[in-house]
């Protein structure tokens, strides 16, 4: 037993730099495991920052200086960054709120339409059936007013936390932005000068994470604001909360759709009911749906390195189950991650390849 734990040690960890790598991955892991609620600003401006560093280097490209680039960037930003807390999070929470006073009414007709299917379908749903069903529709409804209550007065925290983030986010964002180099020759300061392992690692996760995360929140926009004003055209009633689910879904691999189409056929049935309208709105939204999935997501992660939907299924569920909507957001970079260490990862220090000279 000894000799295989040693000869496996020497086969995957016997390169120096192979052991400082897997250090620093478990103390990042355990830093953001132990202390990501405590560094939640920090980590979000990190990611805006990362974001928006691609207008950055878009208009480095038309020979736009870096002082006059960061200043355009940032207030770009922060137009934005503002006008999602000042107009789209108001108007959604004043939909969601009345939408849990128009739930008991919905959840009638949800009772009655349940009360008709024995007569429709008489050899196989009997009314003991229906009225079971009914109850456990009661009882549930019911459970989800209790949690709601005691969930809405466990949050009021929350508002600090918003405050917090509205102040603090954008500041770490211009300084992000701003001395991107200067942070990164510090971190880089403590590395070896010698480093292919991480060099190919952090080159090839680089491109991938950049692409990803860019790539994402101009989906969650698109699918988001093309949604909503579909909604809008047609009537729906609670179209930006619904717009705004449909954008964040899209945050969610493959299971993010299935579980916001229930509300909306559900809202959409309690509106109109059967008809044209419903068949017209899912008609649209599976539309939206076939586009974003079709034509969307190809052109904006073409550079994405594929992973089976296995794959990013599993890790949607194990980075979510860790990290919440940050574990779920970056799910499929860190599993590429995953999968980039493995590929490059040396059996033997004579595997590694010399650094590429300039």
């Amino acid at each position: 037993m000894l000799d295989v734990m040693r000869g496996w040690l020497d086969k995957y960890l016997s390169d120096e730099e192979a052991v400082l790598f897997t250090i620093l991955l478990l103390l990042v892991f355990i830093v953001i495991l132990t202390m990501g609620n405590l560094l939640a600003p920090v980590l979000t401006g990190m990611v805006l920052a990362f974001v928006m560093q691609g207008l950055i280097t878009y208009l480095a490209r038309l020979r736009v200086p870096n002082s006059v680039a960061v200043p355009v960037t940032f207030f770009m930003f922060l137009g934005i960054f503002f006008a999602f807390f000042l107009f789209v999070i108001p108007r959604v929470w004043r939909q969601m709120s009345s939408l849990f006073n128009e739930l008991p009414k919905m959840v009638e007709k949800g009772q009655a339409l349940l009360e008709l299917l024995p007569e429709s379908f008489p050899d196989l749903i009997t009314e003991e059936k229906v009225a079971t069903w009914v109850d456990m529709l009661g009882g549930e409804v019911a459970q989800f007013g209790q949690w709601l209550v005691s969930y809405s007065l466990s949050q009021l925290p929350l508002l600090m936390s918003i405050l917090v983030y509205t102040l603090l986010v954008p500041i770490l964002v211009f300084f992000f932005l701003k001395d991107k180099d200067l942070l990164l020759n510090w971190f880089l300061a403590f590395l070896p000068k010698e480093k292919p392992l991480m060099s190919k690692i952090g080159h090839e996760m680089g491109e991938q994470m950049a692409n990803y995360m860019r790539g994402k929140v101009i989906e969650i926009l698109i699918a988001g604001g093309v949604t909503y004003i579909f909604f809008i055209v047609v009537g729906l009633n609670y179209a930006a909360l619904l717009g705004f689910l449909v954008g964040l879904s899209v945050i969610i691999p493959y299971l993010g759709v299935a579980v916001v189409t229930v509300p909306v056929v559900l809202i959409a049935y309690s509106q109109w009911g059967w008809g044209g309208d419903l068949l017209i709105l899912m008609l649209g939204y599976v539309v939206i749906q076939a586009l974003d999935g079709l034509l969307l997501v190809p052109k904006l992660f073409s550079e994405v390195v594929n992973l089976h939907p296995i794959a990013i299924i599993t890790a949607v569920l194990v980075f979510g189950g860790l990290w919440g909507l940050w574990g779920v957001f970056f799910a499929i970079p860190l599993a590429t991650l995953i999968k980039a260490i493995m590929t490059a990862w040396p059996k033997h220090p004579s595997q590694l390849e010399p650094e590429s000279q300039p």
